[in-house]
């Protein structure tokens, strides 16, 4: 196997919604690289990683920490102390020597941020926007209001009590209106309830929190390898995603920088990663979605149900025109091409070059919801390939680019020439030996 050109500071973004098998790409880079950093998100996020047909499900720890590196959650991220203790835990418990950091301006979601994630969902009915109920949104939106949220800084100090009893406060009326207290009586020990669970989670967390920016800036200036590891995709970031039907967080290449405290100069490659065909999980505007038997094999076969969720993803054919306006937003310098072995076995294969509005052919992807909701695809029909075998998957990521199938190359090559970048990762089964790299 190849080897792949490693340069200081690399960031790895989803190109389409999220989903793309982002964790095993990190994990494979990982192995070279001597920091990782999540930047974005929080428990919503799901990345799994196979290593020898062991399964890790990652939420919050950045999926390289399994390859032995440093892991660093960014300030850009919200965490969840439950979920985070018990990722940790799990991770030790099956060996692994946990070298991780917390950033100290991270921002903290609450029981309460959960209870109005999904009470607010369910209260928009038909115009629900599909969140994973795991309080993201309610967390973010506190962030941006400044005088609701709780930094880690606060949820490991001596303070945190007195901080908290404030923002239960402001919040009388929602923890009202979604039941969680029947009066204002019920407030202190509510309060009391949170405390007694949350101070034996910031007791556990105490030790792995600093000032990440800091630390990464630093790391930087000696010349490590700093790899940083996005979640969600960029039709999930909130500013350049299918807004409303979006995340909380900058998903984009822009959102390492902010979400972890390093400068834009400091970045030096950006890889994006898209799946041999296109997937999304929650409500909105698909162009290429399959909801025939197509779409049923596609998922069945790629394993397509959320790592966080369990919800099963809705599945189409590839989608240039949105990998073209991820490579503009991002930056992108190279694509990653995921879950190539999922296709084989199909007689023949879309990929979606344009999109047909109101008659009128559109290369770029609509910046409105309300045109995207009008397009229709517009294909170019490519030959499949032969059922493959696991095994054969393996041999043939053992040996490089030229040991695929002829349709295959012809498949990976047209998607090279369509969004004109060069795919250098291409994986073709969810372990990491079973990984080609490409330097066409």
């Amino acid at each position: 196997m190849l080897e792949v050109t490693y340069l200081p500071s690399i960031v790895v973004v989803g190109t389409q919604w999220g989903d793309e098998g982002k964790g095993k790409i990190v994990d494979f880079l990982a192995k070279k690289a001597d920091v990782v950093v999540r930047y974005n998100g929080g428990c919503n996020a799901g990345h799994t990683v196979l290593v020898k047909d062991r399964k890790f499900k990652f939420h919050l720890v950045p999926s390289g920490v399994l390859q032995g590196k440093i892991g660093v959650i960014g300030n850009g991220t919200v965490i969840d102390p439950k979920v985070l203790v018990e990722e940790i835990e799990a991770l030790k418990h099956e060996g692994i020597d946990l070298k991780l950091y917390i950033s100290c301006k991270a921002h903290v979601t609450m029981p309460y941020h959960r209870i109005f994630d999904r009470g607010k969902e369910i209260k928009r009915g038909r115009e629900k926007i599909g969140t994973t109920g795991r309080g993201i949104g309610p967390t973010y939106a506190d962030k941006m209001k400044r005088t609701e949220a709780i930094r880690v800084s606060d949820f490991i100090s001596e303070k945190f009590e007195e901080k908290l009893s404030r923002i239960l406060e402001l919040k009388i009326p929602e923890l009202l209106e979604y039941g969680i207290i029947k009066d204002e009586g019920e407030l202190e020990s509510y309060k009391r309830e949170i405390m007694e669970e949350y101070s034996v989670y910031a007791e556990k967390l105490r030790g792995f929190v600093t000032d990440t920016s800091l630390l990464l800036n630093k790391f930087l200036d000696e010349g490590k390898t700093v790899l940083f590891e996005g979640a969600q995709g960029t039709l999930l970031d909130v500013d350049h995603g299918t807004y409303p039907y979006v995340t909380s967080s900058n998903a984009t290449a822009g959102g390492a920088c902010t979400g972890a405290g390093v400068g834009p100069r400091r970045i030096n490659r950006v890889i994006g990663v898209a799946k041999a065909y296109t997937t999304r999980v929650g409500s909105g505007p698909f162009p290429t979605e399959l909801t025939d038997e197509i779409g049923d094999f596609l998922r069945e076969r790629g394993h397509e149900y959320g790592t966080t969720t369990g919800r099963p993803r809705r599945c189409g054919w590839l989608d240039v025109v949105i990998l073209k306006y991820a490579k503009r937003i991002n930056s992108l310098d190279e694509l990653a091409l995921t879950k190539l072995d999922v296709l084989s076995g199909l007689e023949k294969l879309k990929i979606c070059v344009a999109y047909e509005i109101d008659g009128k052919i559109v290369k770029e992807f609509p910046a409105s919801i309300s045109e995207l909701e009008k397009c229709k695809p517009v294909y170019i029909e490519l030959d499949g390939w032969e059922e493959i075998e696991r095994s054969e998957w393996r041999e043939i990521a053992r040996k490089d680019f030229e040991a695929l199938p002829k349709n295959a190359k012809t498949y990976v090559q047209k998607i090279r020439e369509l969004v004109d970048l060069p795919i250098t990762i291409i994986s073709v089964g969810p372990d990491r030996e079973e990984t080609i790299v490409w330097k066409a």
